[in-house]
Formats: C-alpha cells, sequence, structure tokens
C-alpha cells in the first residue's frame, strides 16, 4: 500500500490537460480580438467604411459560433488532440495571407471564414468538455478559470497588437498573432488527450465505483443534427439560448468589435483604449473565476440573473464614461470587466442539469450558436448604426435594455411542469 501510495501521481492530469487547453484558448481568444484592434489602422490605410471591415468580422462571430455544435461532435469522432490541431491550422492559414490584402471582400474568406472556423473550434465548446471529461468534482471552478482564458488572452494581445499596429504597422501585429497559434501547436502534440481513461484514470474527484460514459463515435453531422431536432421542442433550450443570444451581443459583438473604435471617436488613442480593454480582462479573469466558484455553491439562474442586470447597467453608463475621459472609463472597466463572461460556467452547469453530461456538449454547442449569432448581429449592426447616426449611443442603449430582458428570462429555466422536465435534471453531476 506505501509503495501504490508513492506511485500514485501527485497531480490529477486533468489539471494537465486543463493547462493546456488555457493555453490554447487564451491563444485563440487573443488573436479572435485582433481584428477590433485592425479596424481603424485597415480604415486609416485603405479608406474602408467601418461597416465594410465590421462585415467579415460579423461573418467570423457567425461562423465561430455555428462551428460549435458540430466542433463537439467531431471531438467526439476523432479526438481532442485532431480537432484542436485541425483549427490551429486554420487559424495559421486565416492569418498568414492577411498581410497581402488589398480590398475587404479578401477578409471575408480569411477572418470570416478561416478565422471564424479555428476560433470557433478553440472555444468554450472544448473548455465545457474538458471540465466534463476530465473533472467530476470542481467543474464549475474549471469552467471558471477556462472561461477566464479569454480574459487572459485580452490582456496579453490587444495592448501588445495595438502598440504594434500604432508604432511599427498592422501587418507586423498580424505576425505577431502567427507566432502565438504555431507556439501553441507542440504543448497540444505532446500533453493534450481525450478522457481520463486514456491515462488510466477516472475524472478528478469521481468515486470508486464511478464508470466513464462511453463517448458515441456516430457520424458528427447526424449527431449534431439530430440533437438541435431534440433541442427546438426544448423550451429551457429556447431560453438559454435566447439569455445566451443577449451575452454574444453584449460582448464580443458590441464591445469586443467597436470598444477601441468607439474610444478614437472621442479622441483617445487607440493604444489607450485597448490598455483599457487588457485592464477590463484583469477583472474578466477574476470576475469570471469567482463565478465557477459560485456556480458549484449557487442557484445558476439566481447568478445569471444577476450577470445579465449588472451587465445592463454598465452598458447604459457606458456613453457617459467616455465624457469623464479614462476615469469614467477605468469605472466602467471593472464593473463590466467583472461581468463580462461570468454567464459561461452557470449557462454550462444549467445545460448538464438539463440535457445530461453526455448530450450536454453538443447541446450547450447550439446554445453557443445563439451567442455568436447575437455577435455577429451587433458586431455589423453597430457598424451600421455608426455610419448613420456617426456614434455608438443607441448601440450601446439597445445592448443594455436587451440585458435586463435576459435577466429575467433566465430566471424562468427550469421553471416547467413535472411532467415536462427532463429526467437527467435530477441524476446529473455537480
Amino acid at each position: 500500500m506505501a509503495l501504490a501510495t508513492e506511485a500514485r501521481p501527485r497531480i490529477h492530469y486533468g489539471w494537465i490537460v486543463a493547462g493546456v487547453t488555457f493555453l490554447v484558448l487564451l491563444v485563440s481568444s487573443g488573436v479572435r480580438g485582433a481584428p477590433g484592434v485592425l479596424i481603424v489602422p485597415l480604415q486609416y490605410e485603405f479608406g474602408w467604411t467601418r461597416a465594410g471591415i465590421s462585415l467579415p468580422i460579423s461573418i467570423s462571430l457567425l461562423v465561430y459560433g455555428i462551428v460549435g455544435p458540430f466542433s463537439a461532435a467531431f471531438i467526439d469522432r476523432f479526438g481532442m488532440k485532431s480537432v484542436v490541431l485541425a483549427a490551429l491550422a486554420m487559424l495559421l492559414v486565416g492569418f498568414v495571407p492577411t498581410v497581402f490584402i488589398g480590398d475587404t471582400w479578401q477578409l471575408i474568406p480569411l477572418w470570416g471564414v478561416l478565422v471564424g472556423l479555428g476560433t470557433g473550434i478553440a472555444a468554450m465548446i472544448l473548455a465545457a468538455m474538458v471540465s466534463t471529461r476530465w473533472f467530476y468534482r470542481r467543474r464549475g471552478l474549471v469552467m471558471g478559470l477556462l472561461t477566464g482564458s479569454a480574459a487572459a488572452g485580452n490582456l496579453i494581445f490587444l495592448p501588445t497588437l495595438a502598440s504594434v499596429a500604432v508604432n511599427i504597422g498592422w501587418r507586423w501585429s498580424v505576425a505577431i498573432c502567427c507566432v502565438a497559434v504555431a507556439l501553441a501547436i507542440p504543448p497540444v502534440v505532446l500533453f493534450l488527450r481525450d478522457k481520463p481513461s486514456d491515462m488510466g484514470l477516472k475524472p478528478f474527484g469521481a468515486p470508486d465505483d464511478f464508470a466513464e460514459p462511453s463517448i458515441p463515435r456516430a457520424n458528427p453531422f447526424a449527431a449534431t443534427f439530430a440533437a438541435l431536432g431534440d433541442a427546438m421542442g426544448s423550451r429551457d433550450f429556447w431560453l438559454l439560448g435566447g439569455s445566451f443570444f443577449v451575452c454574444g451581443l453584449s460582448t464580443l459583438g458590441l464591445i469586443g468589435t467597436h470598444f477601441i473604435p468607439a474610444c478614437v471617436d472621442h479622441g483617445i488613442p487607440e493604444a489607450t483604449a485597448a490598455g483599457v480593454l487588457a485592464f477590463m480582462g484583469i477583472f474578466n479573469f477574476i470576475g469570471t473565476t469567482a463565478s465557477g466558484w459560485f456556480t458549484d455553491r449557487f442557484d445558476s439562474r439566481h447568478l445569471l440573473f444577476w450577470y445579465y442586470a449588472l451587465r445592463g447597467v454598465s452598458l447604459l453608463f457606458l456613453p457617459y464614461a467616455f465624457d469623464m475621459s479614462l476615469w469614467g472609463l477605468s469605472l466602467f472597466g471593472v464593473f463590466y470587466g467583472l461581468d463580462w463572461i461570468a454567464t459561461v460556467p452557470p449557462t454550462v452547469r444549467l445545460s448538464v442539469q438539463t440535457f445530461g453530461p453526455l448530450r450536454s456538449n453538443i447541446m450547450y454547442g447550439w446554445i453557443m450558436v445563439c451567442h455568436q449569432i447575437g455577435a455577429a448581429t451587433a458586431a455589423y449592426g453597430a457598424g451600421l448604426i455608426h455610419n448613420i447616426y456617426g456614434d455608438y449611443w443607441s448601440a450601446f442603449v439597445i445592448a443594455g435594455a436587451m440585458c435586463f430582458v435576459a435577466a429575467f428570462l433566465v430566471l424562468r429555466i427550469g421553471r416547467m411542469s413535472r411532467r415536462s422536465r427532463r429526467p437527467e435534471l435530477a441524476t446529473a453531476a455537480g
């Protein structure tokens, strides 16, 4: 027994998988934010409109969402390592030719399709699968940490990319993105594993009698569309999807894409605006990690109510924050940053509780489609609003109002008759 205890690994391999996943998501989120940094430099160099530059970004966000449920099915079929390596390859192919562009339509296949596909595969679906497969306990905390990788990506990449774009040239910012993606490949090859049984382990915190669910090896397209068919008849799916539509609209689509251009409109230098966005990333990481901890302990519906309501308040405050210069933007950055993607851990938990641990990944992928439809709507819609009115005031107010609607939607999740509830709700592990 003493020898067996000494031979037992000190660190569960799930934490290594989570660390590699954190790195992949950090790089993916960092390069996903690069187009928002490049809007103004491209506008100055080529004379393109913001709506014209926003269109490929909008398409990218839409593709990012659509690929989510398919990525879950492809991971089930071909394994996590192969699919993640394919995603990183797509990012490289999407960014390298960007330095040679001469017209906005060329950004559609590069940013819109390839970068959208790559970042969509290496995104929160991957985080959800790692947390549910490798962790029986601490799922909420792990999901919070992995979700916080997006904040860390913004914190590391955005100020660097903006400073390089302003002082050296935007093409060098693209080069930095390519190098970062390439550096993420070796850890994936060496350390990423599909499931605990591959290492002769059980998920972290699993009891001795735990039986690892059998991962289906079905046709990825058939499995994905079959899940969608089931989702269409679920009231909770539409409540989760509708609230996540607002989440995407009010984060990636609006703030992630247009915050820096909005700052430039108010006389704030682009590098300074990127610094404020990165400053949000510090509080974003804190807020998302705390949200994961809260999700393990409190009702996820109540958490989501407060997250959406407080986000609505911060977005309604933002137009006035610009008039307060950096003091007002810093206040907004703290308040909004704590809330930015704190919605993900409780949404993932509700997905697991509603659809069961085996089906929740693909179902969450379809919920992410709604998220990215919202993001794409705001990315292009806010650019269009700017073209028409010359500012983003209406876009911020509309997004803030919709957050209040989402806050009340989430309270209805699971509030249906007993006869309509899915049996997995009572048996899903936390």
